[in-house]
């Protein structure tokens, strides 16, 4: 009973082996394009002077929840900037940035398709278990070999451990939608691609955007992560502060992962509520367009003229 043994790891081995054998040119192709998307987010986030990212990071909050916010927002990054942090920080947004767009761009299709399709959500939901519980350090095995050391074994290590949460939100909030709203849509005469586009995904659009955020948030939990397979930024500060037992570099790099963290979990927690001065702004422009289309569409009442009652007779 000792020699017992099912070799899965052997058969794993031999199939990334057989895979990196016949595909390294698909794998290859994979890498240029993650590699191009982050050097050209990471370009647009570190290029200009700090002071122009936090102008725009200011009034971004200030369109989304107002004032306070944005003031909050600028003091966070001021205090990236004054741990000299500020290049890491923005090497480690533009990893999440990229991993979380592709993350969303694959959960969401998925979670649409999980919830028009029974058979397909039930073969979805494993693989999402599988995901969800398997260490992220095992993914960086295989991706470190069919990707080599960099960035991208980074990114996709990030985007297969944040995507669940994306398909399960959409999933749930499709099929949370009331039956009788999509029934009323059926009975006009609307195709399924209208509902889904015009009335389900509109009315899951807060678990939609819960989904995006834990997707955000799970992506920023990888930095670190990330760091031990080349991809640099703040992680790479924080295992090299565990290297050196230096409290201080870990400290000031933990913080910025904080204040990063803290500024994109507001920011689309106020986006899945829908409740935000722009769109306060934007929901009164349209109202007032509305009212003012319907006052022009109304007729006008012409004025009545003054007919004098004839008096009877005598009188």
């Amino acid at each position: 009973m000792n020699d017992f043994r099912i070799p899965l790891g052997s058969w794993a081995d031999d199939f990334i082996a057989f895979v990196t054998d016949n595909f390294s040119f698909l794998f290859d192709f994979v890498r240029t394009i993650f590699d191009g998307a982050y050097e050209f987010v990471d370009l647009v986030l570190a290029s200009p002077p700090f002071w122009v990212i936090i102008l725009v990071a200011a009034a971004l909050g200030l369109m989304v929840r107002g004032w306070k916010f944005a003031v909050g927002a600028v003091i966070g990054l001021i205090v990236i900037v004054g741990v000299d942090q500020w290049q890491n920080a923005m090497d480690s947004l533009a990893l999440v940035l990229v991993a979380s767009v592709l993350a969303i761009l694959v959960s969401i299709p998925l979670g649409i398709l999980a919830a028009k399709s029974a058979l397909a959500s039930k073969i979805i939901r494993p693989i999402l278990d599988f995901m969800q519980t398997m260490p992220a350090f095992v993914y960086l095995i295989p991706a470190l070999i069919l990707f080599r050391v960099g960035v991208v074994p980074g990114i996709v290590a990030t985007i297969i451990f944040a995507m669940a949460p994306g398909v399960r939100l959409t999933e749930l909030g499709i099929r949370s939608v009331d039956h009788e709203v999509v029934e009323a849509g059926e009975a006009f005469g609307a195709s399924p691609a209208r509902i889904l586009r015009q009335i389900q995904l509109p009315l899951a659009m807060p678990t939609v955007m819960a989904g995006i955020n834990q997707v955000i948030m799970l992506s920023l939990s990888m930095v670190v992560i990330a760091g031990m397979v080349g991809a640099g930024g703040l992680g790479q500060q924080v295992l090299a502060s565990l290297s050196r037992i230096d409290v201080s570099l870990g400290f000031e790099a933990g913080l910025a992962v904080v204040i990063l963290a803290i500024f994109l979990d507001r920011m689309t927690a106020s986006l899945g509520t829908g409740i935000t001065p722009i769109g306060r702004l934007l929901a009164g422009r349209k109202h007032r367009r509305q009212a003012a289309a319907v006052a022009a569409e109304s007729p006008i009442s012409a004025p009545v003229a003054d007919v004098k009652t004839p008096q009877p007779a005598g009188v």
